[in-house]
């Protein structure tokens, strides 16, 4: 195969492709259709790597995912119409958790826009509302730029998806000479926190009798989680991180509460009753509303992060550090007195023992404590799990202990049940010498289900860990606290051992108490996509949260 820069540039599918390559894109995710056959014919002379989803939500979670773990922006695609809606849900989840995406769909030619036509909608303001930038392409000469400007959009402040529409004529016009080559790829810089900022933060910390910090998803962003970690250190301060940020301190670290986002006397919680000044560090709004965290809306709260706070009656900044994350958390310690105090360590110490409280428990069906002792047990630090929505996220996000950044990918913004199957694709694709474990309900996986077949077929050998209890746990859970009953919450579900076995995966069931771990260690060994059936007891939902909390608060 020729080199990028010595291929020709006959038309404008090809020049777009020259230009994701530019910007370091190595994989799109998508299904060929009629108006994007010039975009995937072109792909056989490019070194970018197709791979072809058995739906385009698959392929925008995937998309999705590699922007979250790379900071790089991923790329989907599909053709018009359904193809095109199809997309939405798994751009607006990369969108709202701000990672990193850019997502194509073919269109009709421009001689059919203006007028009702067949499969045509217009995409651009339909994606308008989801994205951070979207655009229609109606020239060759005009890709470069685009192109440049969406990738920009996507990677630039905090993050988030854009999107381009591409008709099929203008796909397989001819490139314009002198509008052939892409535009250099520039660096987003981001700005040095005032001085006069710092200042006013380190002077309400070092007053304060209880702070505590906040740790949200842009510390990961950032990659700021080792300042992160001396800050806390140094200054005595304790750590809680929204369930995006999970890892972003290690577990180990004397400082790590773990993670805040459950319920209102979630035993975090009750050291944000506790505290007087706040430090929200790289926090989003979308992460974890700040009235379940703040509702007395009388604490002090320092704002950290790259752009300056959203505006929010439960979230009063008292003071605000906008600008490099990393240098404002090394000048904050070099500012501020050292907390002296036991600095919440009972709260540590709680969640530990209830982490360890079912280390040996062999009931069945399993539960969540054990599944998640078992799991951890088996995987290594670097190992990736991801999880998708439902009753076992509240468990992961708890329970699981992650030592580093982005080994628990935990989408919590847009918060979309399906993303675990294909977003443990594209980790596998990223990360190939790793353990990925796909987390997900029996709701969740079947939601997605047909990606088993694009992931024994690119040969990416996952894990798909199912929390099988026959219904929407979680939502069954609320009704009955908010209703005293359920409805509409309990399905029937196939044979997943059989089910997976027809895919060409492996298929394990759990039938003992402390059959899960071997099992895990087998699949891990066997170099196959596996799928492992485990019930689960979510009659302990309810105790996720109650115990841990009334003991804090003293009953």
């Amino acid at each position: 195969m020729t080199s990028a820069t010595d291929r020709p540039v006959t038309s404008g599918a090809q020049l777009l492709l020259r230009c994701l390559e530019n910007e370091g894109v190595e994989y799109v995710f998508g299904i060929p259709g009629e108006e994007n056959l010039d975009f995937v014919d072109a792909l056989n002379e490019s070194p970018i790597k197709l791979i072809v989803t058995r739906h385009e939500q698959g392929a925008a979670f995937m998309a999705d995912i590699v922007g979250r773990l790379t900071g790089k922006p991923g790329v989907c695609f599909s053709t018009l119409g359904p193809g095109a809606t199809n997309l939405v849900t798994g751009v607006a989840d990369a969108n709202m958790d701000h990672a990193p995406l850019i997502a194509i769909a073919g269109q009709a030619g421009i001689d059919r826009l203006h007028k009702e036509s067949h499969q045509v909608l217009d995409l651009v303001r339909i994606f308008e509302p989801i994205t951070r930038y979207a655009s229609r392409i109606v020239t060759p000469s005009a890709i470069p730029e685009t192109i440049r400007r969406a990738a920009k959009f996507a990677e630039a402040g905090k993050g988030g998806a854009s999107f381009i529409e591409l008709p099929e004529d203008v796909a397989a016009m001819p490139v314009e000479s002198g509008y052939d080559v892409p535009l250099p790829v520039t660096s987003y810089g981001v700005s040095e926190p005032r001085e006069s900022s710092l200042e006013q933060a380190a002077g309400l910390l070092s007053g304060a009798r209880h702070p505590i910090i906040l740790a949200g998803h842009g510390v990961v962003r950032a990659a700021a989680s080792e300042a992160l970690a001396e800050l806390a250190e140094r200054l005595n301060v304790p750590v809680a991180n929204t369930f995006m940020a999970k890892g972003v301190i290690p577990f180990r670290h004397p400082m790590a509460l773990g993670s805040v986002g459950l319920q209102s006397k979630d035993y975090v919680n009750v050291g944000f009753d506790q505290a007087d000044v706040i430090v929200c560090i790289g926090y989003d709004l979308v992460e974890y509303h700040p009235q379940l965290w703040h509702p007395t809306r009388d604490r002090k709260i320092i704002h950290v992060d790259t752009e300056a706070a959203e505006v929010d009656a439960h979230y009063p900044v008292a003071t605000s550090i906008v600008g490099d994350i990393n240098t404002a958390m090394r000048r904050l310690g070099d500012l501020t007195t050292p907390h002296e105090g036991p600095a919440f360590r009972d709260l540590r110490e709680a969640l530990i023992e209830d982490m360890n409280r079912h280390a040996d428990d062999d009931c069945l069906p399993v539960k969540p404590q054990k599944l998640i002792w078992d799991l951890r047990t088996a995987l290594s630090s670097r190992d990736i799990v991801i999880s998708d929505v439902g009753a076992h996220k509240m468990w992961l996000a708890r329970m699981y202990r992650s030592e580093r950044p982005n080994s628990c990918i935990i989408s919590n913004g847009f918060a979309s049940m399906g993303i675990a199957l294909p977003g443990a694709i594209a980790a596998k694709l990223l990360y190939p010498e790793r353990h990925i474990v796909a987390a997900t309900g029996d709701a969740g996986f079947l939601m997605n289900v047909q990606e088993l077949e694009t992931a024994v077929r690119c040969n990416t050998p996952i894990i798909v860990l199912i929390w099988n209890d026959g219904g929407y746990g979680l939502i069954d859970m609320k009704q009955r606290r908010g209703f005293g009953r359920s409805t509409g919450v309990h399905f029937g579900n196939p044979d997943f051992v059989q089910l997976a076995e027809s895919f060409g995966a492996k298929g394990y069931r759990v039938e003992s108490g402390d059959g899960l771990l071997p099992i895990l260690k087998d699949a891990m060994a066997s170099n196959a996509v596996c799928v492992i059936d485990v019930p689960v007891d979510y009659r302990e939902n309810e105790q996720l949260t109650r115990r841990l909390g009334e003991a804090l608060v003293g009953g």
